[in-house]
């Protein structure tokens, strides 16, 4: 059975059956679940290339991944991203397609799917402070969302964020509640966005308390598990050692666990770690009592909605205003945290 004989068994029109199949929401309720039901009795599976005609759309999401000496593509974080968002594509009959390019070579990527029209929307992932795709992708045309923010684009831009200012202002109080007067920052790269929010967050409640910043103890580079080895190490042989540690990686926080332990020391008695991005799919911080102290934020929980986000403003065409969303992570106790020491 094709397009054509199902909508005429059902009485309507191709496209809104089309429609109806797709999820969109310019198709009553009523109707789409009429016509999904239908769809299941009859055993009628879409045709992708109908449903194209149909809409007028690729039925598609793009991703642009640029290789380098630390590409997005075998990062664990990025997987898990994905995973959600290839959630909410498959429930709404999306494809995702993944352009994977030379480092600085993201332009032409974005073009090409433009011109040939083989997505409807891309996700833009790994947001710097000053980043150049968000005017490109305006003056191209092509729908897009940003994971993360810009804190240097003025221009509205449609954008899903987690609250990382917040999340390590609140970590720093709760290890200064705790006593705590020394503590590191092992963070990420800072020309990326959120670890710049990230670091004026962990300022900003040290000086709220009157604690000096140091320089010193606080680091920047990509979230490892050797990263956070290295930067502990160095950390625990200055003249004052830490007491505490804020990390932007439960990844690197298995480094600075481990740097921990080899030191003589033990986790959350003589030196506390609180951690971000705990809740990867492959390396859950749950549990009665989890491991490490954290200020959880699902990666994946993120990767479906920037997936419904998306779906939801090419639905709404050209001209709907941006669409912004900021969630606040959870503050959640776990065995990595204690007093400070006396």
């Amino acid at each position: 059975m094709n397009l054509k004989e199902f909508a005429r068994t059902l009485g309507l029109s191709q496209t809104t059956v089309s429609r109806a199949l797709g999820g969109y929401p310019e198709v009553s309720a009523a109707t789409r679940k009429r016509v999904q039901a239908e769809a299941v009795r009859l055993g009628y599976a879409p045709n992708r290339g109908a449903q194209r005609l149909a809409t007028g759309r690729a039925m598609a999401i793009g991703h642009v991944v640029p290789l380098g000496p630390n590409p997005d593509i075998v990062n664990p974080i990025f997987a898990d991203f994905l995973a959600g968002a290839g959630e909410t594509c498959a429930a709404a009959k999306y494809e995702m397609v993944i352009a994977v390019t030379r480092h600085g070579e993201e332009a032409d990527a974005y073009r090409e799917m433009a011109m040939k029209g083989s997505v409807d929307g891309v996700i833009v992932h790994s947001p710097q402070i000053e980043d150049g795709r968000i005017a490109l992708l305006r003056d191209i045309g092509l729908p897009f969302l940003v994971h993360g923010r810009s804190s240097g684009v003025d221009a509205p831009y449609s954008w899903f964020d987690v609250n990382n200012r917040r999340a390590f202002f609140r970590a720093t109080r709760f290890l200064t509640d705790l006593g705590h007067e020394r503590i590191a920052l092992i963070n990420g790269p800072e020309e990326m966005d959120f670890a710049h929010r990230r670091r004026l967050g962990y300022e900003e409640a040290l000086l709220e308390v009157g604690l000096t910043v140091d320089e010193t103890i606080m680091t920047s580079d990509e979230m490892t598990e050797p990263y956070g080895y290295r930067a502990a190490c160095a950390a625990l042989q200055t003249a004052v050692r830490p007491t505490a540690f804020l990390v932007s990686s439960i990844i690197s926080a298995m480094g600075v666990r481990r740097a921990i332990v080899d030191a003589g020391l033990a986790p959350g008695r003589d030196v506390s770690i609180v951690t971000h991005d705990d809740d990867l799919s492959y390396l859950s911080n749950r549990g009665d009592v989890p491991l490490f102290t954290a200020t959880r934020s699902s990666i994946r929980a993120a990767g479906r909605r920037c997936g419904e986000l998306l779906i939801r403003m090419i639905a709404a065409g050209e001209g709907a205003p941006p669409v912004t969303e900021l969630w606040e992570s959870e503050l959640t106790l776990g065995v990595s945290t204690g007093p400070a020491p006396q």
